[in-house]
């Protein structure tokens, strides 16, 4: 990463202070303080510092292409910066403006942009919207973190000078929400949508069904939603998105430039399904509803024509509804479900899936199958599984399967911080934030070709996770490091730097309600 830092310009005249009987060489000079250090999560591909700062004033325009994708990132900025600056920050398509987002970039693919600061004002240029949006995000980080408060605050609003060229690493940078275990609220789903865009996120993996709770309504099959997600962990009273709120959820994420991902987790984790219709049991004898954490002991009938027919119209209506790429359908733990039948299984649901237009996405233990062409695999496995496991995903990647990393023991945000931490698990080890940071997904399964490696996902698994501040303490401080490993090129990695640059955020999630927890690893500054 370049950085040219800028050095402090003389800005008053030297003093003869008569009175004091002190000469002019004796007079001390008055200089501007030098500009912070800019201090980026995650870090740019190429950050140059200096030249005068832009101050954000009450004259201050925002200057928009004339797409509605433009003026929607504009409208999305504005939105930001006018509670806590009480500024009007009108938003234009003709006419000056002092900070500028336009398309046109060459070299900068589908997310990467160019943000460029100076006196006379700000410009992010942009290939495609998403580059703005998350140009936008950096601008952000370049003003002040009382700019997040939602009521006026005490200026002044500086962007420091920079030129900042950033494209990302990888293509996928996702986090999943594992709503099943504990049902969270739409409202609950966008308030985590709006902390992961801060951070150049772009996959939203939700977790919908499990043996605790089936939160998607299908309206061929209204059990499942009726039934199925009636209850949660402990017991609670569960919910469920009806296919208006999971359309909503989407449409959020889309103006944040994320992409929901759905996964129905099958044939494994499928209690709540069981307990819905009874024919998918090779018994038929439908299973009470089940509110504990143990895995492993369910599974869908796999010689039934029954199954297949469920899982046609669960994925025919999930399909419909989801405009992303992908539809995961789990297929970890299914430690009811012979080997043989496993196979079948999937060389049946996965046609299925491409039948209604969508890659398939799975677990890992998908690679013991036959992935179909352009399935990606997600390894969540940990630095010590056996060698023979990694190899067999290797040999799919080598084969042309995608991997999306997600080992347990650096990236489950549900994993403890330290044996005391209240929330969380510890089967898969105790993660601090420099664990969850300091590796390189690019050489971390051995054999795996590095251009198969499509990106990383933090999950968050909600066993112990009830509410949106238990999601918040979970995920930062270690979530923006999975975001950085996903955007920032290898060449920027560095604990040493990134927890300084990391500390430096702490602010911003004062002013924005996230709570966080505070880590001994990081110098975090004093409230």
């Amino acid at each position: 990463m370049r950085q040219h830092r800028r050095t402090p310009r003389l800005l008053g005249t030297l003093l003869l202070v008569a009175a004091a009987g002190l000469s002019l060489a004796g007079a001390a000079p008055h200089t501007r303080a030098a500009a912070p250090p800019v201090r980026l999560v995650p870090a740019p591909a190429s950050l140059e510092e200096g030249g005068a700062p832009y101050r954000i004033t009450a004259g201050t325009r925002i200057r928009v292409d004339g797409t509605p994708e433009v003026r929607a990132v504009g409208a999305y900025l504005a939105d930001i910066l006018r509670p806590s600056t009480g500024y009007r920050l009108p938003v234009a398509s003709h006419g000056a403006g002092e900070i500028r987002l336009r398309l046109g970039g060459k070299g900068l693919g589908t997310e990467g942009y160019r943000l460029h600061s100076g006196a006379s004002g700000v410009t992010i240029t942009a290939g495609r919207p998403a580059g703005l949006f998350h140009g936008v995000q950096t601008l952000r980080q370049l003003l002040p973190a009382a700019v997040e408060r939602r009521t006026v605050q005490r200026g002044p609003w500086e962007v420091a000078g920079v030129t900042v060229t950033d494209t990302p690493r990888y293509a996928y940078r996702g986090a999943m929400l594992d709503v099943s275990r504990h049902f969270f609220t739409v409202a609950q789903v966008k308030r985590y949508i709006d902390e992961l865009a801060l951070y150049k996120v772009n996959k939203l993996h939700l977790h919908l069904s499990d043996d605790q709770g089936w939160r998607i309504a299908v309206g061929s099959r209204p059990r499942l939603a009726a039934h199925g997600g009636s209850t949660e962990v402990g017991g609670g009273p569960g919910g469920h998105y009806s296919q208006a709120d999971y359309r909503a959820i989407v449409r959020y994420a889309a103006s944040r430039y994320l992409e929901v991902v759905p996964e129905i987790d099958m044939p494994g984790h499928t209690n709540a399904a069981l307990s819905s219709y009874a024919d998918l049991n090779c018994d038929g004898v439908a299973p009470p509803l089940y509110t504990g954490t143990d895995v492993g002991f369910s599974s869908l009938c796999v010689g039934k024509p029954a199954t297949y027919a469920f899982v046609d119209d669960v994925i025919r209506e999930l399909a419909a509804i989801t405009p992303g790429t992908y539809l995961h359908i789990g297929g970890d733990e299914a430690h009811s479900t012979s080997h043989a039948d496993y196979v079948t299984f999937m060389d049946k649901v996965q046609p299925i899936v491409a039948k209604y237009g969508k890659k398939v996405m799975a677990w890992h233990q998908l690679t013991g199958a036959t992935p179909a062409a352009g399935a990606v695999a997600q390894y969540w496995g940990l630095d010590d599984t056996g060698a023979e496991e990694k190899e067999q995903v290797a040999r799919a990647a080598r084969n042309g399967t995608g991997i999306v990393l997600s080992p347990a023991d650096r990236l489950y945000l549900d994993m403890k911080y330290t044996a005391d931490t209240p929330l969380g698990q510890d089967w898969a080890g105790l993660v601090e934030v420099r664990r969850a940071y300091d590796w390189d997904p690019g050489s971390y399964l051995p054999g795996v070709p590095a251009a198969a490696v499509r990106g990383v996902e933090a999950p968050l698994w909600t066993e112990t996770i009830r509410s949106s501040a238990d999601i918040d303490v979970m995920a930062f401080p270690r979530l923006p490091g999975a975001a950085e490993l996903g955007w920032s090129p290898a060449s920027t990695h560095d604990w040493d730097t990134y927890k300084v640059r990391l500390a430096a955020q702490a602010p911003r999630w004062d002013a924005l309600g996230i709570g966080y927890h505070r880590s001994p690893q990081v110098p975090w500054p004093a409230h």
